[in-house]
């Protein structure tokens, strides 16, 4: 593990944290104290982190700063904003394009990486902190892995932590398990070629499963890495009432692995369960959506 796992900034007091309020003085704020992590750990980052944003400014430096905070590189896609961007770190290299959709964002930041990890984030959420030390151990641990990636904790609308069971590349295939924020290796997207563009839905979903074709597993742990911010026009509820359509296409283009009969742990009522509950998944999009605004609704508003 290199020099900067489970370094932890220091405490700062009440006066230092004036820059949080925003504009020019939350930059500079944030740029003095994450440029001081080369001088300290005497180390270029070993992670990049990609932002891709479209018309997501009022979120964005949130998730800039949850990525600075944990000493990784950043790299900000615009894809084709309407919105003015907020200004942001100097360190910060900012790509804009016309809009092309995320697949293509995330390429085009992705396209960009040197360091030998990298993880795709969204501008509306954020990486929890020491999040990057915990997955890049767990990618050192087993040179093997092509991914470690870990439990979503819920803001905004929503509140608590989404668990998912342990990986299991037959899983995979029938339900999306993992969550775009996982730590790669760059050596990942260089097989996969990335996010196919062909997906506008569950394209992340679909890269896992790519990946796997080239044999590239990965690994849970056991904590919060990623903050996932549930708010009016959150993509996921846009993806989730196409899901059909999706996941034919994904058979489709994965026949190979959908015909194996992979390593699970699940005996043949388990892969059964997969295949024709979470593959067909029957219920209909809006009762799932009501049922989760139940489960995870904030305890206030509970009452």
């Amino acid at each position: 593990m290199d020099g900067t796992a489970g370094l932890v900034l220091p405490e700062l007091p009440d006066a230092a944290l004036g820059f949080l309020g925003g504009g020019r003085s939350r930059a500079q704020g944030l740029n003095r104290i994450v440029t001081a992590w080369p001088d300290t750990c005497g180390m270029e980052p070993d992670v990049t982190v990609v932002i891709t944003s479209f018309n997501y400014g009022r979120f964005l430096p949130e998730a800039v700063e949850s990525a600075l905070r944990e000493g990784a590189r950043v790299i900000v896609v615009d894809d084709g904003s309407t919105e003015p961007l907020p200004e942001l770190p100097p360190e910060v290299d900012v790509v804009r394009q016309e809009n092309l959709g995320v697949a293509r964002a995330r390429n085009a930041g992705i396209a960009r990486v040197t360091t030998p990890y990298v993880l795709v984030l969204d501008a509306d959420d954020r990486i929890a902190l020491g999040a990057l030390a915990t997955l890049r151990a767990a990618l050192e641990a087993e040179p093997n892995l092509g991914f470690a990636y870990g439990r979503m904790r819920f803001f905004g609308d929503w509140e608590g932590e989404l668990r998912f069971p342990p990986y299991d590349p037959f899983e995979l295939l029938y339900r999306h398990t993992i969550g775009l924020s996982a730590l790669a290796r760059r050596e990942v997207f260089e097989r996969t070629g990335g996010y196919d563009p062909e997906f506008r839905q569950f394209e992340d979903w679909e890269h896992w499963v790519h990946a796997l074709s080239f044999g590239w597993q990965g690994r849970q742990v056991d904590v919060v890495t990623v903050e996932y911010r549930r708010h009016e026009g959150s993509k996921h509820w846009i993806d989730r009432r196409s899901y059909r359509q999706a996941f034919r296409r994904m058979r489709e283009k994965h026949r190979r692995l959908y015909r194996s009969r992979g390593p699970t742990r699940h005996g043949p009522i388990g892969r059964a369960w997969y295949r024709h509950f979470w593959g067909f998944r029957p219920v209909p999009a809006v009762v799932e959506l009501a049922l989760h605004r139940l489960r995870w609704r904030p305890k206030e508003r509970a009452r």
